[in-house]
Protein backbone atom coordinates (compact mmCIF):
# COMPACT_ATOMS: atom_id res chain seq x y z
CA UNK A 1 0.00 0.00 0.00
CA UNK A 2 1.38 3.04 -1.19
CA UNK A 3 0.19 6.68 0.11
CA UNK A 4 0.48 9.27 -2.98
CA UNK A 5 -1.09 12.92 -3.05
CA UNK A 6 -3.40 12.35 0.12
CA UNK A 7 -4.66 9.09 -1.19
CA UNK A 8 -3.65 5.49 -0.48
CA UNK A 9 -2.94 3.30 -3.48
CA UNK A 10 -3.03 -0.10 -3.69
CA UNK A 11 -0.93 -2.14 -6.68
CA UNK A 12 -2.60 -5.40 -7.95
CA UNK A 13 -0.43 -8.18 -10.81
CA UNK A 14 3.01 -9.23 -10.52
CA UNK A 15 3.79 -9.23 -14.43
CA UNK A 16 1.18 -6.09 -15.35
CA UNK A 17 1.51 -3.65 -12.20
CA UNK A 18 -2.08 -1.72 -12.23
CA UNK A 19 -2.46 0.70 -9.17
CA UNK A 20 -6.05 2.47 -8.73
CA UNK A 21 -7.37 4.32 -5.39
CA UNK A 22 -7.28 2.00 -2.29
CA UNK A 23 -11.04 3.56 -1.87
CA UNK A 24 -11.87 3.37 -5.35
CA UNK A 25 -15.57 4.06 -6.07
CA UNK A 26 -16.10 5.85 -2.16
CA UNK A 27 -12.92 8.45 -3.33
CA UNK A 28 -12.34 10.05 -7.17
CA UNK A 29 -9.79 12.66 -8.15
CA UNK A 30 -10.43 15.99 -8.93
CA UNK A 31 -7.33 16.74 -10.09
CA UNK A 32 -5.73 13.10 -12.21
CA UNK A 33 -3.11 14.93 -13.46
CA UNK A 34 -1.84 15.90 -10.21
CA UNK A 35 -1.67 11.93 -9.24
CA UNK A 36 -0.09 11.22 -12.25
CA UNK A 37 3.12 13.32 -11.63
CA UNK A 38 3.71 11.80 -8.45
CA UNK A 39 2.72 8.58 -9.37
CA UNK A 40 5.75 8.50 -12.30
CA UNK A 41 8.42 10.30 -9.52
CA UNK A 42 7.31 8.01 -6.66
CA UNK A 43 10.01 5.06 -8.44
CA UNK A 44 7.36 2.07 -8.04
CA UNK A 45 7.28 0.27 -10.53
CA UNK A 46 3.30 1.24 -11.76
CA UNK A 47 2.31 0.01 -15.46
CA UNK A 48 -1.44 1.28 -15.43
CA UNK A 49 -3.12 3.63 -13.16
CA UNK A 50 -7.20 3.16 -13.14
CA UNK A 51 -10.06 5.31 -11.77
CA UNK A 52 -13.38 6.44 -12.44
CA UNK A 53 -15.69 9.99 -12.27
CA UNK A 54 -17.99 10.05 -9.76
CA UNK A 55 -22.01 10.44 -10.15
CA UNK A 56 -23.70 12.75 -11.99
CA UNK A 57 -20.90 12.90 -14.44
CA UNK A 58 -21.23 10.05 -17.20
CA UNK A 59 -19.66 11.84 -19.93
CA UNK A 60 -15.90 11.45 -20.21
CA UNK A 61 -14.13 14.53 -19.06
CA UNK A 62 -10.51 13.64 -19.41
CA UNK A 63 -8.64 12.23 -22.98
CA UNK A 64 -6.78 9.16 -21.05
CA UNK A 65 -7.43 5.57 -22.74
CA UNK A 66 -11.14 4.61 -21.09
CA UNK A 67 -13.32 1.58 -21.07
CA UNK A 68 -16.87 1.70 -20.07
CA UNK A 69 -17.78 0.61 -16.47
CA UNK A 70 -20.99 0.65 -14.45
CA UNK A 71 -22.32 1.61 -11.22
CA UNK A 72 -25.85 0.25 -9.62
CA UNK A 73 -27.20 3.35 -8.17
CA UNK A 74 -30.52 4.74 -7.13
CA UNK A 75 -30.74 8.59 -7.62
CA UNK A 76 -32.07 10.21 -4.53
CA UNK A 77 -34.79 13.24 -3.87
CA UNK A 78 -36.65 12.25 -0.85
CA UNK A 79 -36.93 8.99 1.18
CA UNK A 80 -40.87 9.27 0.31
CA UNK A 81 -40.68 9.90 -3.62
CA UNK A 82 -38.02 6.58 -3.54
CA UNK A 83 -40.29 4.40 -1.29
CA UNK A 84 -43.20 5.60 -3.68
CA UNK A 85 -42.41 5.52 -7.02
CA UNK A 86 -38.77 4.37 -6.78
CA UNK A 87 -38.96 0.29 -5.76
CA UNK A 88 -41.05 -2.76 -6.84
CA UNK A 89 -43.93 -3.82 -4.64
CA UNK A 90 -42.10 -6.96 -3.48
CA UNK A 91 -39.10 -4.85 -1.93
CA UNK A 92 -41.80 -2.52 -0.12
CA UNK A 93 -43.37 -5.48 1.27
CA UNK A 94 -40.44 -7.26 2.25
CA UNK A 95 -38.90 -4.27 4.18
CA UNK A 96 -42.09 -3.70 5.60
CA UNK A 97 -42.20 -7.26 6.78
CA UNK A 98 -39.22 -7.06 8.82
CA UNK A 99 -40.89 -4.66 11.49
CA UNK A 100 -43.66 -6.61 11.85
CA UNK A 101 -41.30 -9.67 12.51
CA UNK A 102 -39.55 -7.63 15.28
CA UNK A 103 -36.75 -6.43 13.71
CA UNK A 104 -35.64 -3.14 14.89
CA UNK A 105 -33.45 -0.68 12.01
CA UNK A 106 -31.41 2.00 13.34
CA UNK A 107 -27.98 4.08 13.15
CA UNK A 108 -25.14 2.70 15.25
CA UNK A 109 -21.50 4.11 16.57
CA UNK A 110 -18.66 2.42 15.27
CA UNK A 111 -17.11 0.81 18.44
CA UNK A 112 -16.24 -2.78 20.19
CA UNK A 113 -20.02 -4.03 20.62
CA UNK A 114 -20.59 -2.98 16.73
CA UNK A 115 -17.42 -4.83 15.80
CA UNK A 116 -18.13 -7.95 17.84
CA UNK A 117 -21.62 -8.24 16.09
CA UNK A 118 -20.15 -7.99 12.25
CA UNK A 119 -18.19 -10.73 13.37
CA UNK A 120 -20.78 -12.94 14.24
CA UNK A 121 -22.33 -12.57 10.87
CA UNK A 122 -19.30 -13.16 9.33
CA UNK A 123 -18.69 -16.16 11.19
CA UNK A 124 -22.26 -17.68 10.57
CA UNK A 125 -21.06 -19.87 7.55
CA UNK A 126 -18.00 -20.38 5.27
CA UNK A 127 -19.84 -20.10 2.07
CA UNK A 128 -22.31 -17.37 0.90
CA UNK A 129 -24.00 -17.47 -2.34
CA UNK A 130 -22.40 -20.42 -3.98
CA UNK A 131 -18.54 -19.29 -2.73
CA UNK A 132 -15.87 -19.20 0.37
CA UNK A 133 -16.84 -16.03 1.92
CA UNK A 134 -13.68 -14.33 2.17
CA UNK A 135 -14.69 -12.79 5.77
CA UNK A 136 -15.20 -16.07 7.43
CA UNK A 137 -13.52 -16.78 10.93
CA UNK A 138 -11.55 -13.53 10.79
CA UNK A 139 -9.96 -12.34 14.04
CA UNK A 140 -11.72 -9.23 16.08
CA UNK A 141 -8.71 -7.43 15.47
CA UNK A 142 -9.12 -8.06 11.84
CA UNK A 143 -12.81 -7.15 11.60
CA UNK A 144 -12.17 -4.29 13.78
CA UNK A 145 -9.12 -2.57 11.14
CA UNK A 146 -11.75 -3.35 8.23
CA UNK A 147 -14.63 -1.72 9.24
CA UNK A 148 -12.47 1.25 10.78
CA UNK A 149 -12.17 2.82 7.15
CA UNK A 150 -13.29 6.33 6.05
CA UNK A 151 -15.01 6.94 9.49
CA UNK A 152 -15.56 10.40 9.43
CA UNK A 153 -17.55 9.88 6.01
CA UNK A 154 -19.17 6.60 6.89
CA UNK A 155 -22.67 5.43 9.07
CA UNK A 156 -23.47 2.55 10.07
CA UNK A 157 -27.07 1.15 10.42
CA UNK A 158 -27.73 -2.29 12.39
CA UNK A 159 -30.97 -4.58 12.09
CA UNK A 160 -31.83 -5.98 15.51
CA UNK A 161 -33.81 -8.80 16.50
CA UNK A 162 -34.01 -9.05 20.45
CA UNK A 163 -31.47 -6.68 20.89
CA UNK A 164 -28.98 -8.89 18.65
CA UNK A 165 -27.47 -7.71 15.50
CA UNK A 166 -28.37 -9.58 12.86
CA UNK A 167 -27.58 -7.49 9.99
CA UNK A 168 -25.43 -4.80 9.06
CA UNK A 169 -24.75 -1.94 6.34
CA UNK A 170 -21.89 0.40 5.77
CA UNK A 171 -22.39 3.50 4.15
CA UNK A 172 -19.40 5.49 2.95
CA UNK A 173 -20.24 9.15 1.50
CA UNK A 174 -17.39 10.44 -1.17
CA UNK A 175 -15.47 13.45 -0.09
CA UNK A 176 -17.92 15.83 -1.83
CA UNK A 177 -21.37 14.06 -0.30
CA UNK A 178 -22.36 13.63 -3.45
CA UNK A 179 -22.76 9.88 -3.45
CA UNK A 180 -22.61 7.19 -0.63
CA UNK A 181 -21.72 3.50 -1.38
CA UNK A 182 -22.80 0.33 0.37
CA UNK A 183 -19.21 -0.84 1.44
CA UNK A 184 -20.99 -3.49 3.34
CA UNK A 185 -24.13 -4.83 3.53
CA UNK A 186 -25.11 -8.33 5.07
CA UNK A 187 -27.45 -10.52 7.34
CA UNK A 188 -27.55 -13.73 8.76
CA UNK A 189 -29.03 -16.49 6.39
CA UNK A 190 -30.76 -17.80 9.29
CA UNK A 191 -32.79 -14.52 9.93
CA UNK A 192 -33.71 -14.44 5.76
CA UNK A 193 -37.38 -15.26 6.47
CA UNK A 194 -37.62 -11.76 8.05
CA UNK A 195 -36.00 -9.61 5.57
CA UNK A 196 -33.53 -7.63 7.48
CA UNK A 197 -31.51 -6.84 4.02
CA UNK A 198 -34.34 -5.35 2.80
CA UNK A 199 -35.26 -3.38 5.87
CA UNK A 200 -31.51 -2.54 6.16
CA UNK A 201 -31.66 -0.89 2.63
CA UNK A 202 -34.32 0.95 3.13
CA UNK A 203 -32.97 2.94 6.18
CA UNK A 204 -30.01 3.49 4.47
CA UNK A 205 -31.59 5.28 1.61
CA UNK A 206 -32.95 7.28 4.48
CA UNK A 207 -30.10 8.14 5.64
CA UNK A 208 -28.85 9.64 2.48
CA UNK A 209 -31.94 11.40 1.93
CA UNK A 210 -31.16 12.82 5.78
CA UNK A 211 -27.57 14.09 4.42
CA UNK A 212 -28.81 15.34 1.26
CA UNK A 213 -26.67 12.64 -0.67
CA UNK A 214 -27.93 12.58 -4.42
CA UNK A 215 -26.79 8.56 -4.77
CA UNK A 216 -26.61 5.94 -3.17
CA UNK A 217 -24.26 3.11 -5.10
CA UNK A 218 -23.84 -0.75 -4.66
CA UNK A 219 -20.61 -1.38 -6.31
CA UNK A 220 -21.47 -2.79 -10.20
CA UNK A 221 -24.87 -3.86 -11.90
CA UNK A 222 -23.26 -6.49 -13.90
CA UNK A 223 -19.84 -8.04 -13.44
CA UNK A 224 -17.99 -8.63 -16.51
CA UNK A 225 -20.16 -10.88 -18.87
CA UNK A 226 -21.97 -11.76 -15.51
CA UNK A 227 -25.22 -9.66 -17.25
CA UNK A 228 -27.91 -10.78 -14.61
CA UNK A 229 -27.85 -12.55 -10.83
CA UNK A 230 -29.80 -12.56 -7.70
CA UNK A 231 -28.06 -9.41 -6.69
CA UNK A 232 -28.71 -7.61 -9.42
CA UNK A 233 -32.07 -8.96 -9.41
CA UNK A 234 -32.74 -7.38 -5.68
CA UNK A 235 -30.55 -4.33 -6.61
CA UNK A 236 -33.56 -3.93 -9.08
CA UNK A 237 -36.12 -4.40 -6.97
CA UNK A 238 -34.92 -1.94 -4.78
CA UNK A 239 -35.17 1.19 -7.17
CA UNK A 240 -31.31 0.54 -8.30
CA UNK A 241 -30.46 0.93 -12.13
CA UNK A 242 -27.19 0.47 -14.05
CA UNK A 243 -25.22 3.94 -15.13
CA UNK A 244 -22.63 3.42 -17.25
CA UNK A 245 -18.90 5.35 -16.35
CA UNK A 246 -15.62 6.06 -17.81
CA UNK A 247 -12.98 4.10 -16.20
CA UNK A 248 -9.60 5.74 -17.31
CA UNK A 249 -6.81 3.51 -17.53
CA UNK A 250 -3.52 5.65 -17.99
CA UNK A 251 -0.10 3.73 -19.02
CA UNK A 252 2.62 4.76 -17.26
CA UNK A 253 4.63 2.24 -18.82
CA UNK A 254 5.16 1.40 -22.54
CA UNK A 255 4.25 -2.48 -21.53
CA UNK A 256 1.13 -0.72 -19.57
CA UNK A 257 0.05 0.67 -23.13
CA UNK A 258 0.64 -2.78 -24.97
CA UNK A 259 -1.17 -4.40 -21.87
CA UNK A 260 -4.02 -2.13 -22.31
CA UNK A 261 -4.32 -2.58 -25.97
CA UNK A 262 -4.08 -6.58 -25.99
CA UNK A 263 -6.86 -6.13 -23.38
CA UNK A 264 -4.25 -8.25 -20.25
CA UNK A 265 -5.15 -5.61 -17.89
CA UNK A 266 -8.60 -7.24 -17.51
CA UNK A 267 -9.32 -10.20 -15.11
CA UNK A 268 -9.11 -14.46 -16.52
CA UNK A 269 -13.36 -14.00 -16.31
CA UNK A 270 -13.94 -10.85 -17.61
CA UNK A 271 -12.32 -12.53 -20.64
CA UNK A 272 -13.87 -15.80 -20.46
CA UNK A 273 -17.60 -15.71 -22.15
CA UNK A 274 -20.71 -16.00 -20.51
CA UNK A 275 -21.52 -19.51 -22.32
CA UNK A 276 -18.62 -21.36 -20.77
CA UNK A 277 -18.75 -19.28 -17.06
CA UNK A 278 -22.04 -19.47 -16.23
CA UNK A 279 -22.50 -23.42 -16.57
CA UNK A 280 -18.98 -23.14 -13.99
CA UNK A 281 -20.61 -20.79 -11.79
CA UNK A 282 -23.42 -23.19 -11.40
CA UNK A 283 -21.31 -26.49 -10.52
CA UNK A 284 -19.28 -24.45 -8.50
CA UNK A 285 -22.46 -23.18 -6.20
CA UNK A 286 -24.06 -26.81 -6.05
CA UNK A 287 -20.81 -28.50 -4.63
CA UNK A 288 -20.71 -25.67 -1.88
CA UNK A 289 -24.09 -25.30 -1.56
CA UNK A 290 -24.03 -29.24 -0.93
CA UNK A 291 -21.43 -28.83 1.84
CA UNK A 292 -23.18 -26.09 3.37
CA UNK A 293 -27.46 -25.71 2.81
CA UNK A 294 -27.09 -22.33 4.78
CA UNK A 295 -25.15 -20.89 2.53
CA UNK A 296 -28.31 -20.32 -0.06
CA UNK A 297 -29.00 -16.68 0.20
CA UNK A 298 -32.56 -14.65 -1.00
CA UNK A 299 -33.11 -10.50 -0.75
Amino acid sequence: MLKIGGHEIRIRGRLLRVAQLEGDGYEFLDDPEAMLRELRASGHKIDLFTFTQRLPETTPKYAYPMEWDNFAAVEITTFDSWWNHQIGFKARNKAKQAGKKGVVIREVPFGDDLVQGIREIYNETPIRQGRRFPHYAKDLQTVYREEATFLDRSVFIGAFFEEKLIGFIKLVADETNTQAGLMNILSMIRHRDKAPTNALFAQAVRSSAERNISYMVYSQFAYGSKEHSTLSDFKERNGMRRIDIPRYYVPLTLAGGAAFRLGLHKSITDRIPSTILNPLRELRSAFYNKRSPLSEESA
